[in-house]
């Protein structure tokens, strides 16, 4: 609505014209007067008016053809009717047909000013609610992603900018922070849309079936291979091909897979002749696969081949101010699955949720609403229908500090300790990226876990 907002009337009563103009030019309103409904439809799909005031009979046009006139070119003007004659049957379908109010004749100023104020404070609460739709629908589910958290908007700000390119993306992060549903939002919200999407565990395969897997073999290529099979890179040909523990592929197949990508051909196995194919790799690790290169486990230039376009995903531990969304998302989904009716979470079970360190990242949090959700007897979540691991983890240091314990050595040791675990956990164990995240040096971390006695 503009600062200084637009009344059209339309009315055939000179004197009511003019009383109106008066008294809305003195609350504010800038004023434009008709005194036909051709005449007002005309103004209204010429200019833009915030309100009109509209007598229901007047000559050529009545007004509820001006409102019908308005609504079916999707104008954004509110529209109050005025009638000498009201009858309920009229208000109804004046409202039935989109206007914002009905005045009934004669009228106080007082009543028309009243009325437009609350045309103007319904307009301003619509304009609101349609933003915080547009802001919830980018920011809370992005294909499929539920998150709000500044860390994940940056990977969805990543996910625009590169899903049309068929350049390689290395997605790096710890078990269960949805890499795979990166990958998905990567090809689904590009280009390759349409084509298929192919996943690939490359840890789950057998090293002795793996390079057929991938680029198929023919007939009497070995034992058992009693007719040809296409690989699945042949399968994603046109897509998308999602290598998921990309560091799991032995040196053998890692030289291999640095030729498809350079030379964009695959060779069956048993076949002397290449295929070619057009496919778009994305590669996904809970290693550092830079270290991994260093330490000779990673071809260090396959390692370069894949890591153009780097996302890292942060672990649950890192956007706390997801978890709710989350539940609320997992509780509704749930819901239908299981047949429940559980309305959401208790203040302390949600304290406890927060709290958690959730080493399994997002799938872990999926598990555990499902498991409360199984236990609870109420209409929300409770701290007694939560994993006990969740309750006993997240109250270990707040115990501590609420105790009788005064030594500073003995509570620092103790916050220590977790937080070296929570950075493990995150990390994969990889201990380098565990020390920035902690902010120390490397020894400083080695010596620590030696002298906590850390698991690993």
């Amino acid at each position: 609505m503009t600062a200084r907002p637009r009344i059209l009337i339309a009315d055939d009563e000179e004197g009511l014209r003019f009383s109106l103009t008066l008294h809305l030019k003195d609350a504010g309103y800038d004023v434009t007067c008709v005194e036909d409904g051709e005449a007002a439809v005309k103004q209204l799909k010429s200019q833009d008016f915030d309100f009109a005031l509209c007598d229901l009979r007047m000559p050529r046009r009545d007004g509820l053809d001006v409102l019908r006139a308005v609504t079916g070119d999707g104008l954004r003007t509110r529209i109050i009717l005025m009638s000498a004659h009201a009858d309920a049957a009229t208000a109804l379908e004046a409202v039935g047909l989109g206007a914002t109010d009905y005045l009934a004749k004669p009228f106080e100023t007082a009543e028309v000013l009243f009325r437009l104020r609350r045309a103007a404070e319904q307009l301003a609460l619509s304009e609101r609610v349609g933003q915080l739709q547009q802001a919830l629908g980018e920011q809370v589910d992005f294909a499929g992603i539920i998150a709000r958290s500044e860390p994940m908007q940056r990977v969805f700000r990543m996910i625009r900018k590169v899903a049309d390119f068929k350049t390689t993306v290395l997605l790096m992060g710890a078990s269960g922070t949805g890499k795979e549903l990166v990958a998905k939002a990567l090809h689904f919200q590009g280009s390759r849309r349409n084509k298929p999407f192919v996943a690939v565990n490359c840890g789950a395969i057998p090293e002795n079936l793996l390079e057929s897997e991938l680029f198929g073999h023919v007939r009497g290529a070995f034992t058992d291979a009693t007719r040809s099979r296409r690989g699945l890179f042949e399968e994603a040909d046109g897509g998308t091909l999602f290598l998921d523990e990309i560091g799991e592929l032995p040196l053998s197949l890692q030289v291999k897979l640095l030729r498809v990508l350079q030379e964009e051909e695959i060779r069956r196995v048993g076949e002397s002749r290449p295929t070619s194919v057009d496919v778009r790799v994305i590669a996904a690790t809970v290693r550092d696969l830079g270290e991994e290169a260093r330490e000779g486990r990673f071809r260090e230039d396959l390692y370069y081949r894949l890591n153009v376009l780097p996302i890292r995903l942060p672990a649950l531990a890192e956007r706390p101010g997801d978890i709710p969304l989350l539940v609320e998302h997992f509780i509704k989904r749930l819901n239908a699955r299981l047949g429940t009716q559980v309305e959401g979470v208790t203040a302390p079970a949600m304290k406890h949720l927060m709290h958690h360190a959730w080493p399994g990242n997002v799938r872990e949090l999926e598990n555990a609403v499902e498991r409360s959700m199984v236990m609870c007897e109420g209409s929300r979540l409770d701290v007694g229908d939560l994993p006990p691991r969740i309750v006993a983890g997240s109250d270990r240091i707040r115990m501590a500090l609420a105790g009788d314990e005064l030594s500073i050595k003995k509570t620092t040791r103790l916050i220590e300790e977790e937080l070296i675990r929570r950075a493990l956990t995150q990390t994969g164990g990889n201990r380098t990226r565990a020390a920035e995240l902690l902010e120390i040096s490397h020894r400083a971390l080695l010596y620590k876990i030696k002298d906590y006695a850390v698991d690993l």
